[in-house]
């Protein structure tokens, strides 16, 4: 379930092979975490359809993570994790990740600054101004 100011989250639970010998969740994968929310959230936005090679031309590359960890994920809980963009940018946006778990404490925060490349050259570029406009209205949605 979506956390207060986002419309989007997904869920999954800790495995076994993301833990230490007392069961807590290695730091590392917490970005792991944020990638597969993101993929996630770029699904259900429907931005291919919508955008076709607008979209499908470029990909956002991490640029940037900050994460502040404030209670361990354990082997066994679920993982929720809550995605919004915080910022759109000429290239880039900032995406926030809230993870919680199962019952609904939040564990940790990241915050991604993520920059528009385009794949058939490998270099950043603006955003196109249909995808500026398609990000801004998820930014409405989110805040609605």
């Amino acid at each position: 379930m979506p956390r207060p100011g986002f419309a989007f989250s997904t869920a999954f639970r800790v495995r076994y092979a993301e833990i230490d010998g007392q069961k807590v969740v290695f730091n590392s994968r917490y970005l792991e975490y944020a990638d597969v929310a993101a993929t996630d959230y770029w699904e259900w936005t429907g931005a291919e359809a919508t955008l076709g090679t607008a979209w499908t031309e470029t990909e956002f590359h991490v640029r940037r993570s900050e994460i502040d960890y404030l209670k361990p994920f354990v082997w066994g809980d679920t993982v929720d994790v809550s995605v919004r963009i915080d910022r759109i940018g000429n290239s880039s946006l900032i995406q926030r990740f809230e993870l919680a778990n199962g019952a609904g404490d939040l564990c940790a925060t990241i915050d991604m600054v993520v920059v528009n490349v385009h794949l058939p050259t490998g270099r950043p570029m603006p955003l196109a101004d249909a995808v500026r406009a398609f990000l801004a209205t998820l930014v409405e949605q989110q805040q609605a």
